[in-house]
C-alpha cells in the first residue's frame, strides 16, 4: 500500500495540476530557443476585493458625485488631470505618464447583465466568462489553452503567478500553471520523488498501478519545472522594480518574457479591494503598490523593445456603490473600468464616455460594455484565437487593439 506524507504530494501536485499540458510543450520549446519580438503576450491583472472605480477614473466636474460623497470624494485640484471632467486617482502617477504617451486606453461601465455582488459569484462569473445565469466549471484562459493546443504544432502556455491556480486559468483538458518563484518551483521536490522511488519501487501488476501513473505524473511535472527554472535564470532585469508582492510579480513576468519561453498569458492578483471602512488610505496605498510595479514592468519592456509586444488588462469582479457608506469606505456595486496598457494600442485614451450618475438603478452604476466583449477582443484580435468557440457566443469585438 502506498502511503505518501500528504503536506509533501500536495505541494508537489501543486505542479501536477498541469502536468498533463506542461511537458508537451516544454519539451517543444527546446526545438526553438529564441522566441523573436512579435510574439504576442497578455498579462491580466486581477484586482481582487471589487475596487471602487469612481475613485480610479473620477468625475470631479460632476456634483452628484461629491453629493454621494462627501467625505471619500477627491477632489479635482488632488486628482490627475486627464481631461477637464475626468481625472485619475492620485496615487496612479506612472499610469498617467503612460496615458500621455498613448499607451493606455481606459473602458468605463464595464460589468455585465443581471449583476451579482457576491465575491465569489461574480469572480467566478469574470473567471470563466460565463452570463449570471450559468456556471461553468472551466475559465476563459483555461479554454482558450484547450482550442490552442489541441492538435496544435506551435505551443502555448499561460502561467498564473500564485500557489494556487485560479478558475481563469482551468480549463476542461488543459490547464496554465502556479507558481511563485521559478527559482524554487522544483526546491525538495526532486528529493521527495527520489525516496518515493526507493521506497515503492515500480513493477508489474496491479498494486503498483496507481504507483506507476504517480511516477509518471510527477516525473514528467518535475521535469518541466526544471525546464522553466532553467529558462528563467536566461534573463535578469537591470529595472528596480518595488519589493512587494506585485512587484516582485512583474518582475517574474517580465523575466519570463524575455526569456525563450513564448507565453502567451500570465495572470497576476493583486488586493484586496474590498474597501468597506477607510477608503481613502487603503485604496491609495493598493494603487501606490499596482503603480509602481506596473510603471518598473512597462520600462523594463520598453528597454528590451517589448513593450508593442505586450498588454496588460486590469479588471475587478465589481465595482462599488455610488453613495458612500457610515464608515468612509463603500460597499459591493456594479459596472466599474477596466485599464488597457500596450506600447501596440490601437485606440488610446477614454474609450468610452463615463457613468451617468444622474440613471442609476438601484443606486448603481449601469453597465454599457459587457466584460466579455473585451474578452473577445483580446482572444481574437491579440491572441488570435477563436473568440466565439471559447466564449461559448458571438460578442461584439471592440477596436482598441
Amino acid at each position: 500500500m502506498l502511503i505518501i506524507n500528504r503536506r509533501r504530494f500536495l505541494q508537489v501536485g501543486s505542479l501536477a495540476s498541469a502536468s498533463m499540458f506542461m511537458p508537451r510543450f516544454l519539451k517543444a520549446l527546446e526545438k526553438d530557443k529564441m522566441v523573436p519580438p512579435g510574439n504576442k503576450v497578455l498579462v491580466v491583472i486581477q484586482l481582487s476585493g471589487g475596487n471602487d472605480g469612481l475613485n480610479t477614473v473620477i468625475p470631479y466636474r460632476n456634483d452628484i458625485y461629491f453629493k454621494s460623497r462627501p467625505t471619500i470624494g477627491i477632489k479635482r485640484e488632488n486628482a490627475l488631470s486627464l481631461t477637464d471632467e475626468t481625472g485619475l486617482h492620485p496615487a496612479l502617477v506612472g499610469m498617467k505618464s503612460l496615458y500621455d504617451n498613448g499607451s493606455v486606453g481606459i473602458l468605463q461601465n464595464v460589468g455585465y447583465p443581471n449583476p451579482d455582488r457576491s465575491h465569489f459569484r461574480s469572480m467566478d462569473i469574470w473567471q470563466t466568462g460565463s452570463t449570471s445565469s450559468e456556471a461553468w466549471s472551466n475559465g476563459w484562459i483555461g479554454r482558450y489553452l484547450d482550442a490552442q493546443c489541441k492538435g496544435c504544432d506551435k505551443p502555448v502556455q499561460a502561467l498564473e503567478i500564485d500557489d494556487t491556480l485560479s478558475l481563469a486559468l482551468k480549463g476542461e483538458l488543459e490547464k496554465g500553471l502556479a507558481f511563485k518563484d521559478p527559482n524554487r518551483l522544483s526546491s525538495g521536490n526532486d528529493r521527495f520523488m527520489n525516496d518515493l522511488l526507493h521506497q515503492h519501487p515500480s513493477g508489474g501488476g496491479d498494486t503498483h498501478h496507481n504507483v506507476d501513473y504517480l511516477y509518471k505524473t510527477m516525473g514528467s511535472t518535475l521535469s518541466s519545472a526544471a525546464y522553466l527554472k532553467d529558462q528563467f535564470k536566461m534573463y535578469k532585469t537591470k529595472e528596480d522594480y518595488p519589493n512587494t508582492n506585485l512587484g516582485t510579480s512583474m518582475r517574474t513576468i517580465a523575466r519570463l518574457i524575455m526569456s525563450d519561453i513564448s507565453t502567451k498569458v500570465y495572470y497576476v492578483s493583486h488586493g484586496t479591494f474590498d474597501t468597506h471602512v477607510n477608503q481613502l488610505n487603503s485604496q491609495n496605498v493598493l494603487f501606490k503598490q499596482l503603480d509602481d510595479a506596473v510603471t518598473s514592468f512597462t520600462k523594463d519592456l520598453q528597454a528590451n523593445n517589448r513593450f508593442q509586444d505586450v498588454v496588460v488588462m486590469t479588471f475587478s469582479e465589481f465595482g462599488r456603490r455610488v453613495e458612500q457608506n457610515a464608515s468612509n469606505g463603500t460597499d459591493h456595486g456594479t459596472a466599474n473600468n477596466m485599464f488597457i496598457i500596450g506600447g501596440g494600442l490601437k485606440e488610446k485614451g477614454l474609450l468610452n464616455d463615463g457613468p451617468d450618475l444622474a440613471q442609476l438603478q438601484d443606486g448603481d452604476l449601469q453597465y454599457k460594455v459587457d466584460f466579455k466583449s473585451v474578452y473577445a477582443t483580446m482572444l481574437n484580435k491579440w491572441l488570435g484565437a477563436d473568440d466565439k468557440a471559447i466564449l461559448k457566443h458571438d460578442y461584439p469585438l471592440l477596436s482598441f487593439v
